[in-house]
């Protein structure tokens, strides 16, 4: 390897940092921001006063821009010791933990899992609470021998939606992928399925989770106003099929979750019933696949404008990343 040319590379560079800069905010894998902090010590300060770790995340997950604050959890510094801290030494903190979060994002391979903690609330139900939202969470079709559905109100006009809201897990997710089955009528004439003629999927965080809680506690009928969330996705609208299984909406890019809330809108009626000329919705089960961050990473809600922050545990790190080898850990940190 010539030195003498990556030390004249490195001198140009440093004679047009805007250049570089604007070259270095083109890599968005973390291990090249960690080889590239690495080639000399200009470039180092380069990556970490222009918070190049931190803007790889942004431009990843826009979702990521109300962090406001970082918590290093197990961090011996005391509070005075950090107010005492300098702006490089905040900064260069930071930029180790953008990094770890862009490793994690990236490079996470936990098996997906359900990541719905409950049903909050629907538009409508016609036989409630025999036909409830909360009976979509059950993967079986029948409980207490029992049938285990949602079902809306009848309507003549078969181009009325329905949505359903659930309450997501709390901690940091990468979601992938929804699942709807439709509940097929095996009691009524023909066993015909309720389902909807397309889907849409909302995600957002509440600004305020404390209030939240309080209106869907106090007024469980009512749907909580937007404005009273941060949100964050709006996927393209999925077709639906009358088929009674469980259909799998694969979102076009991982969605990065923060706890928060689901909404599923059920776009169009395609069934009849026979009884009383009515079209229903019905669904038999839900469910949301995704990879969790937590505990490596978990954030909190600042009330009342919705900004986060975001808590790391580096003591957790290594659990978020089973298939990652020990070496790139070891850069990452």
């Amino acid at each position: 390897m010539d030195h003498q040319k990556i030390e004249s590379c490195t001198d140009v560079l440093q004679c047009h940092k805007d250049l570089t800069s604007k070259i270095l905010e083109c890599l968005d894998d973390p291990a090249d921001l960690v080889r590239a902090s690495a080639v000399a010590y200009s470039w180092h300060q380069l990556v970490i006063e222009n918070e190049l770790a931190k803007k790889a995340c942004l431009n990843m997950y826009p979702q990521l821009s109300n962090i406001v604050s970082i918590d290093k959890m197990n961090d011996a510094t005391t509070s005075s010791e950090f107010n005492n801290t300098s702006e490089l030494e905040i900064l260069k903190r930071d930029h180790k933990v953008y990094v770890i979060l862009l490793l994690a994002l990236n490079k996470s391979n936990l098996s997906p899992m359900d990541c719905i903690e409950t049903a909050v609330w629907v538009s409508s139900t016609d036989n409630y609470p025999r036909e409830s939202v909360v009976n979509t969470l059950e993967p079986s079709d029948r409980l207490n021998r029992r049938f285990s559905y949602w079902s809306s109100e009848g309507q003549s006009d078969p181009y009325i939606p329905e949505t359903l809201m659930y309450k997501l897990s709390d901690g940091i997710w990468l979601v992938t992928e929804i699942d709807i089955q439709p509940f097929e009528a095996f009691f009524q004439s023909g066993k015909p399925t309720y389902s909807a003629k397309s889907v849409r999927f909302r995600i957002n965080y509440p600004k305020s989770p404390q209030d939240v809680a309080m209106q869907l506690r106090r007024r469980p009928h009512l749907k909580p106003a937007d404005d009273m969330f941060e949100w964050t996705y709006t996927s393209p609208e999925f077709p639906m099929t009358q088929e009674n299984r469980l259909q799998p909406f694969k979102l076009p890019e991982p969605v990065l979750c923060m706890g928060g809330y689901l909404q599923i809108e059920l776009l169009g009626r395609v069934q009849r019933q026979e009884m009383d000329g009515l079209f229903y919705i019905c669904v038999d089960h839900v469910r949301v696949l995704g990879r969790p961050l937590y505990p490596a990473f978990d954030v909190v809600i600042i009330a009342p404008r919705g900004k986060l922050l975001l808590k790391y545990n580096p003591m957790a790190f290594s659990s978020v990343l089973k298939s990652v080898s020990i070496d790139e850990i070891t850069h990452m940190r």
